[in-house]
């Protein structure tokens, strides 16, 4: 699978540890930055990889900041986007299987690394339920272009 993945500073480390991860893993990963802990703005590196994933460049994206809450605010501005910012297991799954979620976004400050990765793995595996969860995609689609 191709992953865009991104950060803030306060979600490099953090991403640099889920980037290895899902390479070792054999999954293409495209790092969009930021590549240092130097003070910048989320916003800019949620909407490069909102734009991967909305462009179909690529399959899904990750976004790393201190909780995964402004991340997720900022990419969900792009159209088609459904960024969740999650920090447990069933979330991780859930928000896949029903709400077909392409962006998972995590804090460096709220997770430890096993747990990042293990919500990682099961955001990448699983997969979208589709049916009556589709439909209310489908709903959300329309908002999208109504507003």
């Amino acid at each position: 699978m191709k992953i865009a993945i991104g950060a803030d500073h306060g979600g490099y480390s953090l991403k640099e540890i889920v980037k290895k991860h899902l390479t070792e893993q054999g999954h293409e990963v495209l790092d969009l930055g930021t590549h240092d802990t130097q003070s910048c703005h989320y916003p800019v590196f949620a909407e490069k990889v909102a734009h991967a994933v909305a462009s179909g460049e690529c399959e899904r994206g990750i976004l790393c900041c201190g909780t995964g809450i402004g991340m997720s605010i900022a990419a969900n501005k792009v159209r088609g986007i459904r960024a969740a910012a999650v920090s447990d297991c069933f979330s991780a799954e859930f928000t896949r299987r029903h709400n077909d979620a392409n962006v998972l976004c995590m804090g460096e400050r709220t997770l430890g690394p096993g747990l990042a990765l293990l919500i990682t793995d099961i955001f990448v595996r699983t997969q979208f339920e589709g049916g009556r969860h589709q439909t209310r995609l489908d709903l959300i689609s329309e908002m999208e272009k109504k507003f």
